[in-house]
């Protein structure tokens, strides 16, 4: 049976469990798991890092590891008995696993292996610890590399700070949280700044001199100079060369590598240098040839000098090649490196081009000890070290040192008979008392080892040679007295073999009679003559005589006069030796006691590094002269001790006073001193108040602390020595000294005086004697002793006394002393320090002491908690809380309110008192209780201070849950201020709700209480779900989630406001809404409700809840932004609310409120995940075109609509698209008027006049359509503006304009514009964005991207999407699918602008514009075969599927692709089908001949290849497989219907084989003579076409109009294309058209002169309809017929070759006088399958169905006229104003018809018999035309009245090509007239038409029903005249598509009213409502 178990709780899994048993638990190697039962060798439990999910594993699968249990039972928490850095090593390394891979993810390769490197280091320290092995230090050293290196990890994983105490993690509860704050600080201080070393050394590596004249070995001497005191700092260093310039010892470091050790910071600076001097050892001169001799003298070679500040920057040990330089003259080589400092070029050049001495130099900080630890390798290999010259800036006691330094300076000798000066080197010896040489004492320099003698260098020929050598004489102290050191002087002849002559001696003494050593200082030494081979070996024999001339005695005038002398300097660094005479008088006062007096009076002018050497000495001397002479010498010795004391407070000195210490302890014997220290230092402190001088009482007090410590322990050597007697006489004094002090502290004083001052300098010493008096007196007796003294100040001291602070730092002293840690004193002493302290915190004075003293005393509380009874310390927080946290919350609001220091230093001491305060104000709120609370409350007097306190107190929690309280990692402080604080406003919120309720309402108290918890809840350390699992776990356990908490406790208080709820609505709306976007379930759903309950209130009270919505709708947008919010919580809010409102009388209002905000939510999250992506791509644009036009259509939010619309803009800046940009801008600038109304600043627009911001947003589009090549609409904006500068006379401004508006008319003529592909994008499926899913869209492509491109990347965008392969419309189950799937093709544009397309000699520039701009409607084309197919004839089954889209807005727009509105589906028969292809080809053709003939072409290729494509196609079958398919009888008569349609072919093939005789003659006139045999093949192979055809000449008809195609058009249009019709310019063809009934749309034709209409009509009946040879080139689709209703009844698929003027003009009498042609159209060629011979592009096919209107498909014919076509009205150009007249219906439905130029394109006729009528002519206007009159033929004014004839279309097709129908646009007022008016300049009207039928009155308004787009520049109203804009730059969907631009001079006529109106039928979209925001 299981059984729960005892000791087995905790262990680590050795192998991998998979848990394949029942109940059986999977665990991993590695894993811990605690154990709960145990049974027959398994265990039951769970693995730590999930506790939620228990099971067995056997029990051989784990180690158990000691533990133990808390909170025994169920809820039990099992702590691994191991040590605690072991514990937080293990979980930070499990931690670090997960981050560390994905580091790798996230290519951050470099942390990634620095961390893997630590890791695995840490690792090995771990095994260290585990094994046990290591000494304590050891451990200790292993334990802080680890912690160090956890620290580094965790702060380049951005993990938590970690506090800890000896290397071991802190459990906050476990301390104050004053203490916690410290620990926190103190590491977070340490990580920030490391404290700069004092001490610092320089590591020198000698490598190599590189020289070319080497050949002599080298010495090499660094030392560190002082440019500034021209003198050495440091002594030599030595390094030996060979000849090669290689050290002589390699394997010996310590010889080429040296420490210079004990810099301090001030030498670390620029006019410090290290100074190598070079020395060669070798013959006298460098060129000499090698003589006989082998004697080697030392010769100066060269000098090199580097600055100390050169390495301050250089952090590893770079090798520096330093330049050696040599003196010019010998002479000056002792000042070679001052003259190198000084950069004296003259005295030094370089000793050769390319010498240069080779060195490691590198700066090491810190004490050696340290750097022994941290460069072990350089210490165990071997460094010499080279000492400072003196002491260092620190004297460490114990340090033993005896080093004399002699500096052989210079010297002055004779010739000696010589006639030339001498050679002088010298030779230096030690000697001892005895004479005998001291071995191994003389040393060059460190790195080399001492040696018995010294030879210096010589300088060549000189008689006053100055060396500058410097020797160090390591002589022993024991061997000093009675040593000398002796200098021999040698001539070194260059002759004579090179002997070295002696020719005299110095010496000089190192210790005087007295005991003095020889002082430091430059001597002057006497010369003694001797012979060359004179034996110095006795020395007694030159001792006697005098050594140095200042001190030779008067009467030896023989040394006197002599000139030879010798130089040196001395300076002892000793430990032990003194050169100073006094200190040896008073050391030996025994022996001279009458010179005591002096002796203690000239101790205070001796050196403090003399009397710290002799310490102990000096002590007992003095204590010595105490004992015996007391009365006499008392006051004396009291004064040089204090001197003494003094001088260890020295920096310098102060580690000396441990050795004070323990003489005091251990050596110190006066036990009978301290009656007389009393005695003197109560006289001192009597005679402070009367004395003028304070100086030296000042000093005394300073040294109190050590003379109370003399005091005291000579009190307790006589206690010992007597048994404690006197002891009462001992008190006594003590006390009258006491009140001699607190007399002399209690003296008032204002300012700065004497007296105030030594005041101080005793409380500053003061609290050091505390710890002094409790070794003799109890705790409470020292307790009352110190309140009585502090107590003793004067209470009214100025603000601005500097004792009060020193008063302060003494409080501070006292409260961390060991006197105040006793709980008894501490009651005493308690009082006293809260009086100070509330004073200074009133008022705000020495706030960083304050925060000091109050965190001690705090953590002071906290830590007897457990050890004290609980009285005790609830009484003293008590005390605090009544003293203390009113003016604690003020002081911490204070300095939060307070502007920052600027200074780096201040600022960090100002964030540093604000956390201090905090912590105590945290540490005390966290132990007061329930009591502590009542009385609290209870304390407050009035309501109004119950008030005031909630208030602050709530304020100072918001600024504690700041993020910028605490550095960003300090999480657990953060946690424990968040617990304290949910602690206390658990307490308050109880006082809230009883005092501050029903009639004692306040709103301010309350709103600060909600204010507050909102940001409590909202704080990031709170959101648990950003932590990692094992992190929440822990924050889990310790505290719980106090969001809930407070959540629950918001929710609480809401309720119990009742009807005071009304004060938070609207206002709590939106804190609430951020608390409940916080992804915490449990705080969801207890905060959701609270919505319900304000729509209720509000709904009470306003009977709706506008306010509500407005509240919850504006910040849901900001909220939602910054990324809070998700998909669950949509769906909650929706479920939750609609739970709620289910039985509210509102709840229809409710139901629509809670959809609005739910379909709010859905488009912000798509929004939001869009904008997490990194480039702009379509989804980005996609979801804020979709947000916009929410808040536009749906909430009609102006200010939010507006940011959007910016958004967008930006977005499409960055994408460059544009066009799309200036669209987007547009929306903003339309919401504008030209208006001075003022505009506040908003976005990026400064505060501006609504004029002044419309004007930029124009050039802002403007310059946006330049860059984005729309410059058409450019134009647009650029004459609106130049019209508002011309109303202002702005004519400057005006000019730029007309500029930049010619700028853009040049750019469209000469820059090139690519064509965009378009295609259809399918998104299905649910796992697509809200705004996308189960949509389909038409997306405009970018430049050169074809299909495949696009599909690629719209699969990047969407990369878990699946493309389809086919073109059929999904199912519901891909609908419904949990998937994305793609559906992508390319469709065609079908444009609006077919007056354009279609008009004669219009430049493909301004053509290609309108092709693919303004695109509502698209089409895409499937061939699929009906019925059994033929395989000898695959055209007869061949039909086309036609599938047309219609956008919700026109493309390009304010995006780059638009959702499809309507689809429809048509079928092509194959006749029909057989139609478009031909008439494409045709098409195609014209173009190309047109091209050619006016030498648009390069090269004839492309005419060649069509010409060739389509005859061999004829020949090889292509005509004649449709003659096969349709002329055969079975065909027609199966398909009677057809009959047109076949006759339309037979003409098309007619007209096809005319063109291309035509074709070929051009070709034979420009083919070159290498084409020409093709081009005689060709020839035959049109004949045998036209025999295949049955051709053998053309109809009359065809004939009748032959293809002309040359340039001498008599009418040409400016920039138009010569007439490529008709030879003579002004032939035509009228013909009668024959109505059908069919869906093949109906073409009106005319006959020509040479036929009657009788004829005509049996052509007609021969034939289906008759055509004319232009009629292919009026294949352009139109969605709307405006462009075509100024032609008489043509088809609005027939291009208008008219002038501008006569294009949208209904009547045209002025067109009989210029010939009609037809321009050729050159469309892109796209193949729509590969059945078509030769394919083009969809565009160029105008397909037969879509005349009239392409909204629906051409071949159902059942469906009637107004559901075919729905035309719009005529939006109609400036430029056709001029020549527009009306025309008028008659009682007969007869219609007036304007004269047609002779070759009308063809139109199918609804009537089958007409009458023809001429038209009067009308004048034209002179104003308007500017190409010669051309007179009409007869035959052109016949064609003319046949055309006439040509009725209206009816039936099914008769409403939508209806132009004559059309109402025209007025000239004078802008608008359409009704039937019947004429404007008041034209001619009246022409004859009626007998037959024809107005059908305007039935014509529905195209797309009435469609939303209107965003955006409509056509609407605007210009005050000064009407100027039409583009399409799609705001045209509505219900109005036709624009004309050309006007001409400016059409512009400017008088007769214009200055009203642009547009058709009263199309409904104006309804603008935003204006707020009074003035966006």
């Amino acid at each position: 049976m299981w059984i729960p178990t005892e000791h087995e709780k905790y262990g680590v899994v050795l192998a991998s469990f998979r848990g394949t048993i029942q109940h059986g638990l999977p665990l991993e190697i590695g894993d811990t798991v605690q154990i709960l039962e145990k049974c027959e060798g398994w265990y039951r439990g769970f693995i730590l890092k999930n506790p939620n999910v228990k099971g067995i594993f056997p029990s051989s699968y784990i180690h158990l590891k000691n533990a133990h249990v808390k909170n025994k039972g169920q809820f039990e928490t099992v702590i691994p008995d191991e040590d605690s850095v072991i514990t937080e090593m293990t979980s930070t390394l499990r931690d670090w696993g997960a981050m560390w891979k994905q580091l790798y993810v996230k290519n951050e390769g470099d942390l990634f292996h620095r961390l893997w490197h630590v890791m695995n280091e840490i690792l090995d320290l771990r095994r260290q610890v585990l094994v046990g092995h290591l000494t304590h230090d050891r451990l200790r050293d292993v334990k802080q590399h680890i912690t160090a290196r956890l620290d580094w990890g965790n702060e380049q994983l951005g993990l938590d700070l970690v506090p800890r105490r000896e290397f071991s993690m802190v459990d906050p509860d476990e301390i104050s949280v004053t203490e916690l704050y410290r620990l926190m600080e103190h590491r977070h201080r340490k990580k920030e700044t490391s404290t700069p070393a004092s001490t610092h050394h320089l590591f020198v590596h000698v490598k190599s001199l590189m020289s070319a004249n080497l050949g002599e070995e080298l010495e090499v001497f660094f030392h560190i100079y002082d440019g500034r005191e021209n003198r050495p700092l440091s002594e030599r260093f030595f390094v030996r060369l060979n000849k090669s310039g290689l050290p002589k010892s390699p394997e010996k470091t310590e010889r080429q590598c040296t420490l210079f050790v004990d810099l301090g910071s001030s030498d670390l600076r620029k006019d410090v240098y290290i100074v190598v001097h070079i020395i060669r050892i070798g013959r006298m001169g460098a060129g000499e040839k090698k003589n006989q001799c082998n004697v080697q003298y030392r010769r100066p070679f060269g000098c090199a000098v580097v600055s100390i500040a050169d390495l301050l920057t250089a952090d590893s040990k770079d090798d520096h090649l330093l330049k050696v330089y040599a003196c010019n003259t010998e002479s000056e080589w002792s000042q070679i490196h001052e003259n190198i400092i000084k950069k004296a070029n003259s005295r030094y050049n370089l000793s050769g081009s390319n010498t240069g001495l080779a060195v490691a130099l590198q700066l090491l900080h810190g004490d050696i000890d340290q750097l022994r630890r941290e460069y072990m390798v350089l210490f165990t290999r071997g460094v010499s070290i080279t000492r400072k010259l003196g002491f260092s800036d620190v004297i460490m006691p114990g340090e033993m040192r005896n080093d004399l330094y002699i500096t052989l300076e210079k010297g002055e000798f004779e010739k000696g008979g010589k006639s030339v000066a001498r050679n002088v080197e010298i030779t230096v010896y030690v000697l001892d008392i005895d004479g005998q040489i001291l071995k191994g004492h003389v040393a060059a320099g460190s790195g080399e080892p001492s040696v018995d003698e010294y030879h210096s260098l010589v300088l060549y020929h000189n008689n006053s040679p100055r060396w500058g050598d410097q020797i160090k004489l390591p002589i022993p102290v024991d061997m000093f007295r009675g040593s000398h050191v002796r200098f021999e002087f040698r001539h070194c002849s260059t002759k004579d073999k090179g002997e070295k002559k002696l020719f005299g001696y110095s010496f000089v003494p190192l210790m005087q009679e007295d005991g003095r050593t020889l002082p430091d200082g430059t001597h002057e030494l006497i010369i003694h003559k001797c012979e060359e081979n004179t034996s110095l070996a006795d020395c007694s024999r030159y001792l006697k005589q005098p050594f140095s001339k200042p001190n030779l005695p008067s009467n030896n005038q023989t040394l006197k006069g002599t000139k030879e002398s010798f130089w040196i300097t001395s300076f002892l660094c000793s430990t032990k030796l003194t050169q100073n005479g006094d200190m040896l008088d008073l050391l030996k006062w025994r022996a001279h006691p009458e010179r005591i007096n002096d002796s203690l009076s000239k101790l205070k002018e001796i050196d403090g590094s003399e009397i710290v050497k002799f310490l102990q000495d000096t002590l007992d001397t003095l204590f010595g002269i105490l004992d015996e002479s007391s009365q006499r010498y008392g006051l004396k010795v009291f004064d040089s001790l204090v001197h003494i004391i003094n001088l260890l407070q020295d920096s310098k000195f102060q580690h000396f006073k441990p050795v004070m210490d323990t003489y005091i302890e251990s050596h110190f014997a006066g036990a009978l001193s301290y009656r007389d220290l009393i005695k003197v230092l109560k006289w001192y402190v009597d005679r402070i108040v009367d004395a003028e001088h304070q100086d030296h009482i000042q000093q005394v007090l300073k040294a109190s602390e050590y003379i109370f410590k003399y005091i005291i322990q000579s009190r307790r050597l006589f206690s010992l020595a007597t048994g404690g007697q006197n002891e009462e006489e001992f008190r006594v004094c003590i006390h009258e000294l006491f009140m001699s002090i607190r007399f002399f502290l209690s003296q008032e004083n204002k300012g700065t005086t004497p007296v105030a001052q030594t005041q101080a300098v005793f409380l500053r010493t003061f609290p050091a004697i505390y710890g002094e008096l409790l070794k003799i007196f109890t705790v409470r007796e020292v307790a009352g002793f110190v309140r009585e003294t502090l107590g003793s100040l004067p209470t009214t001291v100025h603000p601005d006394c500097p004792l009060e602070a020193v008063k302060l730092q003494c409080i501070a002293k006292t409260v961390e002393s060991q006197l105040y840690i006793n709980p008894d004193s501490r009651c005493i002493l308690l009082p006293v320090v809260l009086r100070v302290l509330q004073a200074h915190m009133q008022e705000q004075r020495d706030l960083v002491m304050c925060a000091q003293i109050l965190s001690s005393m705090l953590s002071l509380i906290k830590k007897e908690e457990n050890g004290t009874a609980e009285l005790v310390v609830s009484e003293e927080v008590e005390l605090i809380v009544e003293s203390l946290l009113g003016v604690l919350l003020r002081t911490i609001l204070e300095i939060s309110n307070r502007p920052q220091p600027a200074g780096t230093s201040m600022r960090l001491q100002f964030q540093d008192v604000t956390g201090e305060f905090v912590a105590c104000l945290l540490a005390l709120l966290r132990q007061m209780s329930d009591k502590h609370y009542q009385k609290l409350l209870q304390a407050f007097s009035s309501k109004d201070d119950l008030r005031d306190f909630l208030l602050h107190i709530f304020t100072v929690f918001r600024i504690l849950i700041r993020p910028e309280m605490f550095p960003k990692d300090w999480t657990v402080m953060r946690l424990v201020t968040n617990n304290v604080i949910i602690t206390t406003v658990l307490y308050l919120s109880d006082a809230l709700r009883k005092n501050f309720l029903n009639d004692k309402f306040d709103y301010k108290v309350w709103d600060s209480y909600f204010y507050l918890s909102v940001i409590f809840i909202n704080q990031p350390c709170l959101q648990l779900e950003s932590f990692s699992p094992s992190k929440r776990k822990k924050i889990l356990e310790k505290y719980g989630d106090m969001r809930v908490m407070m959540g629950c406790e918001i929710f609480s208080m809401w309720q119990n406001l009742g009807e005071h709820k009304l004060n938070f609505i609207p206002a709590m709306i939106g804190p609430f809404l951020e608390v409940t976007l916080v992804p915490q379930p449990d705080l969801r759903n207890v905060m959701i409700p609270i919505f319900h309950d304000m729509m209720d209130w509000e709904q009470r009270r306003s009977g709706n809840f506008k306010q509500v919505e407005a509240k919850l709708i504006d910040k849901l947008d900001s909220l939602m932004s910054e990324g809070k919010g998700d998909e669950t919580y949509r769906e909650l809010f929706n479920s939750i609310l609609l739970k709620k409102i289910e039985r509210e009388t509102w709840r229809e209002s409710g139901i629509s409120l809670i959809a609005t905000v739910t379909r709010l939510m859905e488009r912000l999250l798509d929004y939001r995940d869009c904008m997490k992506l990194g480039e702009v791509d379509g989804k980005k644009i996609g979801c804020t075109v979709s947000l916009l036009n929410f808040y536009k259509t749906e909430l009609n939010k102006e200010e939010m609509y507006i940011r959007y619309i910016h958004k967008l803009y930006d977005l499409h800046l960055k994408a460059q698209n544009y066009t799309e940009a200036s669209y987007t801008l547009l929306l903003y600038d339309e919401l504008l008027e030209w208006s001075d109304r003022p505009l506040r600043e908003f976005l990026n627009y400064p505060m501006q006049s609504e004029w002044q911001r419309k004007e930029y947003l124009h050039l802002t589009i403007i310059q946006n359509f330049d860059r984005g090549k729309c410059w058409e609409n450019g134009i647009i904006l650029c004459r609106e503006l130049a019209d508002q500068y011309e109303s202002y006379y702005d004519y400057r401004n005006l000019s730029k304009m007309r500029m930049m508006e010619a700028s853009l008319y040049d750019k469209i003529m000469d820059q090139q514009r690519l064509e965009p592909e378009f295609f259809r994008v399918g998104f299905y499926g649910k796992k697509f964005p809200f705004f996308l899913r189960n949509k389909e869209f038409v997306c405009r492509g970018h430049d050169y991207e074809r299909l495949e491109a696009f599909q690629q990347r719209m699969l990047n965008e969407f990369p878990h999407a699946i493309a389809m392969q086919h073109v059929n419309q999904p199912d519901q189950t891909i609908y419904q699918a949990d998937a994305q799937y793609l559906q992508i093709y390319a469709v065609t544009p079908i444009p609006d602008s077919q007056d354009v397309l279609q008009r004669d000699g219009v430049p493909d520039n301004i053509k290609s514009f309108y092709k693919f701009n303004h695109i509502w409607r698209f089409r895409y084309d499937r061939p699929f075969h009906k019925g059994t197919k033929d395989k000898e004839n695959e055209f007869k089954s061949l039909w086309v599927e036609r599938t047309t889209l219609t956008l919700i807005q026109s493309l390009p727009g304010i995006s780059r692709w638009f959702e499809v509105e309507k689809r429809e589906l048509v079928e092509v028969s194959p006749l029909e089908n057989a139609i478009e292809v031909i008439e494409n080809k045709n098409l195609q053709l014209r173009t190309l001949i047109s091209q050619c003939q006016s030498r648009q072409m390069q090269n004839i290729n492309p005419l060649t290849m069509c010409l060739n494509g389509v005859i061999d196609a004829a020949v090889n079958g292509g005509l004649a497989r449709y003659q096969e398919a349709f002329f055969v009888k079975d065909y027609i008569m199966n398909h009677p219907e057809d009959g047109e349609k076949i006759g339309r072919l037979r003409e098309l093939m007619f007209e096809q084989a005319h063109i291309l005789e035509y074709g070929l003659a051009v070709h034979e006139k420009f083919v070159p003579q290498d084409m020409r045999p093709l081009h005689k093949k060709l020839v035959d192979q049109f004949h045998l076409m036209k025999s295949s055809l049955g051709i053998q000449e053309f109809p009359a008809y065809v004939r009748a109009s032959p293809v002309h195609f040359t340039n001498g058009s008599p009418r040409t249009c400016r920039n138009s294309v010569p007439s490529i019709i008709s030879p003579d310019g002004g032939r035509g063809v009228a013909r009668r058209s024959f109505q059908r009934r069919t869906s093949y749309p109906a073409v009106n034709r005319y006959s020509s002169s040479s036929l009657s209409s009788q004829a005509s009509n049996e052509v007609s009946n021969i034939t289906g309809q008759s055509e004319s040879s232009d009629e292919v080139f009026n294949m352009q689709p139109s969605p709307s017929t405006s462009s075509l209703s100024s032609n008489h009844s043509a088809s609005p698929n027939v291009t208008s070759s008219a002038p501008s003027s006569a294009r949208g003009s209904p009547q045209m009498a002025e067109k009989h006088k210029h010939s009609r042609e037809n321009a050729c159209l050159s469309p892109r060629e796209r193949p729509v399958s590969a059945i078509f011979p030769n394919p083009l592009d969809p565009a160029q096919r105008a397909p037969a169905h879509q005349i009239g209107d392409t909204t629906l498909p051409r071949s159902d014919p059942n469906l009637s006229a107004p559901d075919k076509v729905r035309p719009a009205p005529s939006s109609w150009s400036l430029d056709s104003v001029k020549e527009r007249m009306p025309h008028s219906s008659d009682s007969g439905g007869r219609m007036l018809c304007p004269p047609v130029p002779p070759r009308p394109p063809y139109s199918g006729s609804s009537a089958k018999n007409m009458r023809s009528q001429s038209p009067v002519p009308t004048s034209r206007s002179p104003q308007k035309t500017t190409v010669p009159p051309f007179t009409p033929s007869p035959t052109e004014c016949q064609s003319a009245s046949l055309v006439s004839n040509s009725p209206v279309l009816s039936g099914s097709y008769s409403s939508g090509i209806s132009s004559l129908s059309r109402c025209s646009v007025s000239e004078a007022s802008g608008t359409e007239l009704p039937a019947g008016d004429h404007p008041p300049h034209q001619l009246p009207p022409p004859t009626t038409l007998p037959n024809s039928v107005s059908s305007s009155s039935d014509e529905p308004i195209r797309r009435e029903n469609k939303t209107p787009p965003p955006y409509s520049v056509y609407e605007r109203n210009n005050p000064r005249r009407p100027v039409p804009l583009p399409h799609s730059l705001s045209i509505p969907p219900q109005t036709d598509p624009p004309a050309l631009p006007p001409k400016p001079h059409q512009l400017r006529t008088g007769s214009m009213k200055l009203d642009g109106t547009a058709d009263p039928r199309v409904p104006r979209p309804r603008p935003l409502p204006r707020k009074v925001s003035q966006l």
